[in-house]
């Protein structure tokens, strides 16, 4: 086992280059996160995480996969899955109904990754409806936080059918603030009492459930003057402590307008890093950097080995177990045995 590879890195193309291989066996590269840009074809997608298994089954391939607009994947095959809001509105009318409907599309979703060889979906949207967020919008279940944990918990159902795990985000609540934390610095100003009472809810009450969290770019002034992501008393005192959460902590995309802009001053990807992981992230995610060379990702990945060897960071024999807990355990359905499985069938069917 690693001593702790907490990085999930990205790739440019469809196939893996010279490059992509020395980069996904560095020891602290964890995984890679997938995007449309890596999307030709089933059979494309399936041979390209074939080949990232061969060089290390324990890499953790990911991806953004929630249905709506966030859905990477949505031709050859691909169920197109419908945003989050509308099994809430569907509640709105039979709420039983709309549960049962949230277990079809977590499966659907995770069946039809893991038969294509991805090991986990970043899902379900924890974040509540205000109708205020361009970025959270119709990806969110609900305004009502109750009726936001019964349909995530019953999507993780249909995720935990497929055999994959989960990942509650936008920790403790995006859906408030207005501003785009993958251009803006976005601020929240409500009290730590009305977050925990409302926005943060739904962390509590599927801390049995949630197998991993990640936490929102957004500064909530009241409590710290970091983002969540970078902030201990978030991660380390409400999420571990008061919301008695113990899986994987995620960092979102460091490089995002809010993620490296700390204390009011830009840092470099690896010092971000190092405060992400040093506040209580597991693992952290760089995105859409091998575009340009990878520079970035060999920055971070040197900035780290630096660290490590200097002192300022150590890795984390519990983390490195989290992110392997993420793993698959089961053995997945082909494509064509899927197509023709009766309860992926039926999940169809149910789907609104």
């Amino acid at each position: 086992m690693n001593p702790h590879a907490p990085f999930i890195i990205d790739i440019a193309g469809t196939v893996l280059s010279k490059v992509d291989r020395q980069r996904l066996q560095h020891p602290l590269v964890g995984g890679l996160i997938l995007f449309a840009r890596n999307w030709q074809s089933r059979e494309q997608l399936t041979d390209l995480c074939a080949s990232i298994k061969r060089l290390r089954s324990d890499l953790l391939i990911c991806v953004d996969h929630e249905g709506g607009r966030v859905q990477r994947f949505k031709t050859d095959g691909f169920t197109h899955l419908p945003p989050m809001r509308v099994l809430g509105d569907l509640w709105m009318k039979d709420a039983m109904l709309a549960t049962n409907a949230a277990t079809a599309c977590g499966y659907v979703l995770g069946a039809e990754l893991r038969a294509c060889g991805v090991d986990l979906s970043f899902t379900p949207v924890l974040d509540l409806d205000y109708g205020e967020s361009s970025v959270i919008g119709d990806r969110a279940f609900h305004r009502d936080a109750r009726v936001t944990a019964l349909l995530a918990k019953s999507l993780m159902h249909g995720l935990l059918q497929s055999g994959m795990a989960n990942c509650g985000k936008h920790f403790p609540g995006h859906g408030f603030v207005k501003a785009d934390s993958h251009t803006d610095i976005p601020v929240d100003n409500r009290s730590l009492k009305k977050i925990m009472a409302d926005d943060a809810a739904p962390y509590t009450w599927l801390n049995s459930s949630l197998a991993s969290v990640m936490p929102a770019h957004v500064i909530y002034p009241k409590v710290d003057t970091r983002p969540a992501g970078f902030s201990k008393p978030w991660l380390e005192d409400i999420l571990r402590q008061q919301c008695r959460f113990s899986g994987a902590v995620f960092s979102d995309d460091l490089s995002m307008a809010a993620a490296r802009m700390i204390d009011g001053k830009l840092v470099s990807y690896s010092e971000a890093a190092i405060t992400a992981l040093s506040a209580g992230c597991d693992l952290v995610l760089l995105c859409n950097q091998s575009l340009d060379s990878g520079l970035a990702i060999d920055s971070l990945i040197d900035g780290m080995v630096e660290a490590q060897i200097t002192g300022r960071w150590q890795p984390a024999e519990t983390s490195e177990l989290r992110r392997l807990s993420l793993l698959p355990t089961s053995t997945p359905l082909e494509w064509n045995d899927l197509m023709v499985h009766a309860p992926y069938i039926q999940a169809l069917d149910l789907l609104p």
